[in-house]
């Protein structure tokens, strides 16, 4: 990633971007050694990855399902939550040495082999 696009990034640049899933990885693992001093242990993250996804789910659970809004759900985003769950699932990536766009990409190569007719039999998707 170029400098200047590194550094808008790190300063919190509200510009849009679009990145890879390589530079998405690369970016929060130069903000991790930059920003925030280094990383959290592999079982903590793991922790937090829990933590952000619960939080991703209760405000699903209360825009897309039943359950009413609390005052400490208001002003809550779901891309901001969203995003909450990318980061430290890019953070586990990094520092467990997993490369993401590798891995995605065998992930759906898998499904594809594994799903191609699978679904498309499926009645209830019909």
């Amino acid at each position: 990633m170029d400098n200047a696009k590194n550094h808008a990034i790190l300063q919190g640049s509200s510009k849009y971007f679009v990145m890879t899933i390589r530079e998405a990885q690369d970016t929060v693992d130069q903000w991790i050694k930059t920003v925030g001093v280094k990383y959290f242990s592999e079982l903590t993250n793991l922790a937090i990855l829990t933590e952000e996804v619960g939080e991703l789910a209760r405000l699903m659970a209360r825009q897309y399902g039943d359950q009413s809004f609390k005052d400490s759900d208001k002003g809550r985003e779901l891309g901001d939550e969203m995003a909450d769950v990318l980061w430290v699932l890019l953070c586990l990536a990094s520092q467990t040495g997993v490369d993401l766009t590798t891995a995605l990409q065998k992930n759906l190569d898998k499904k594809t082999q594994r799903d191609s007719e699978r679904h498309r039999n499926n009645p209830k998707l019909q």
